[in-house]
Formats: C-alpha cells, sequence, structure tokens
C-alpha cells in the first residue's frame, strides 16, 4: 500500500498560471522517491501541495488512504507528526535568536508529542552527527553542513513516517554536500523519503525511483536506474546529459 499517492493534481496561482498539471504518482512506505527538474519545473510547488501549504486546484493527496485535508485543523496536525520537511536555506530555516535545544524540540512542542522531549532532542543529534555540547549554542556558531544536521535533527525528532527534501544539499558546498548526501542515505533507510533536487547526481545516488518534472508535468517516472540507462523522454535525455561525468 502506497503512503502517500497523488492523484491528478493540479494547482494554479491566483494569477492564472498553471504551476501543476495532472501529476499523479505513488510512493510506498519505506521507498525512496527523487523529484528533478529544472527551475520553474513546479518542483517546489509540489512540495508546498504535499506539505498542505498549497491547496491543489484539482486532485487528492491521500496519506496512509485518507485524502489530505489542509483546512482541518487536528488531521493537520496528526499529519505534520508523521510528515516532516528539510528545506534549502538551513540558516534562514533556524530562528537565530534561539539555542539548538529549543530548536529541535520545537516540533515535539507545537505537535504535543508525548514522550521524554529531552531524550527524543539528544537522540535525534546523535543521529544527525552531533553531540549534546551542540545543545547550548545558536545556530550561528555552526558551520553551512552543521546547520543543516541541526535542521535535519528537528525534522527527525517526532519520529516522522515521511520525510521531505526540498533542494535540501545545494547551498552546501562539495564535500559538505557528500555528507549529508550520505546522511540522508541512512535517514532513507529508516523513513521514506521523497527529495526534490534539480541534481540528478544527488538524485541518483538517494533515490530508488525517479519522477521527472517539465513545466509542471511528469514526462518521465520509473526506477532510477531504468531512466537513467534507458531515458524515453528528450527532455530526460537532455538532463541526464547535462551531469558532468568523470573523465576515462
Amino acid at each position: 500500500m502506497s503512503l502517500i499517492s497523488v492523484d491528478r493534481v493540479s494547482f494554479r496561482y491566483s494569477q492564472g498560471r498553471l504551476a501543476l498539471d495532472e501529476v499523479s504518482f505513488a510512493v510506498t512506505a519505506g521507498a525512496s522517491l527523487g523529484i528533478v527538474g529544472e527551475s520553474g519545473s513546479g518542483k517546489t510547488t509540489l512540495l508546498r501541495v504535499l506539505l498542505g501549504l498549497n491547496r491543489p486546484s484539482a486532485g487528492a493527496i491521500r496519506f496512509d488512504g485518507a485524502e489530505l485535508a489542509a483546512g482541518d485543523g487536528a488531521f493537520m496536525r496528526g499529519y505534520r507528526h508523521r510528515v516532516q520537511a528539510v528545506f534549502q536555506d538551513p540558516y534562514s530555516s533556524l530562528d537565530p535568536r534561539q539555542k539548538v535545544r529549543r530548536i529541535v524540540s520545537e516540533p515535539l512542542r507545537a505537535l504535543k508529542v508525548p514522550g521524554e522531549h529531552p531524550e527524543m532532542v539528544e537522540a535525534a543529534l546523535t543521529a544527525v552527527g552531533l553531540d549534546a555540547g551542540a545543545l547550548d549554542r545558536y545556530p550561528h556558531q555552526f558551520s553551512g553542513g552543521q546547520r543543516q544536521r541541526i535542521a535535519i535533527a528537528r525534522a527527525i525528532v517526532a519520529r516522522p513516517s515521511l520525510l521531505l527534501a526540498d533542494e535540501a544539499v545545494s547551498a552546501l558546498d562539495l564535500s559538505t554536500r557528500v555528507r549529508i548526501v550520505e546522511l540522508f542515505k541512512r535517514l532513507a533507510t529508516e523513513m521514506t523519503l521523497v527529495f526534490v533536487s534539480h541534481d540528478l547526481g544527488v538524485v541518483a545516488a538517494l533515490c530508488d525511483e525517479l519522477v521527472i518534472l517539465q513545466h509542471g508535468r511528469i514526462v518521465e517516472a520509473g526506477p532510477t536506474h531504468t531512466v537513467f540507462s534507458q531515458p524515453r523522454h528528450p527532455y530526460t535525455k537532455s538532463l541526464l546529459a547535462s551531469v558532468p561525468r568523470m573523465p576515462a
């Protein structure tokens, strides 16, 4: 059974621009899906729809068999407990006035998650490779890669079923990016992952399945290795041709 499914979802902005056009796909529990496309392809709009921040103009999203009801407060509290997100810029997503302890524990308080919050916060930090010494420091005291680890710790502290990531490594330098990709790869063995990116190389390293978006429409989808080895759509072929390759 699919953990999350998107059924013919369209989204049109108030100015009339169609950002998503009958997008459909499903993600099985425990799987990892990459959503790839260039700027303007609809990736971020799709992520916002998946988070319930934007309501589809048409179509439906179902999570664990129940239709996503963005206007239902009780439903969304449960949904946000089980679905968390990591965004592109770790610094702008962290409150600079708060210490790491409060930043990471915020979802536990906001969602009224039961359990021993201090222990859960320390466990989340350990899971992303940070120690308890980080708890009483501020975001500006960390490197970009460490700040992204803090953002990931905040996303996983409530032990979600689904982790959504929006260009979560693109703001990092190459060596840091490799380490954060390895972290996501490990997390993908513990929860379902949907990873939105313009970078096919990163998605290939992380995801079992792949969806290619162009102008708000899915032009190709399938197992990652199949899409890479046997691309069918000209847009997919052009994206693959742009991936840097090591010289022979």
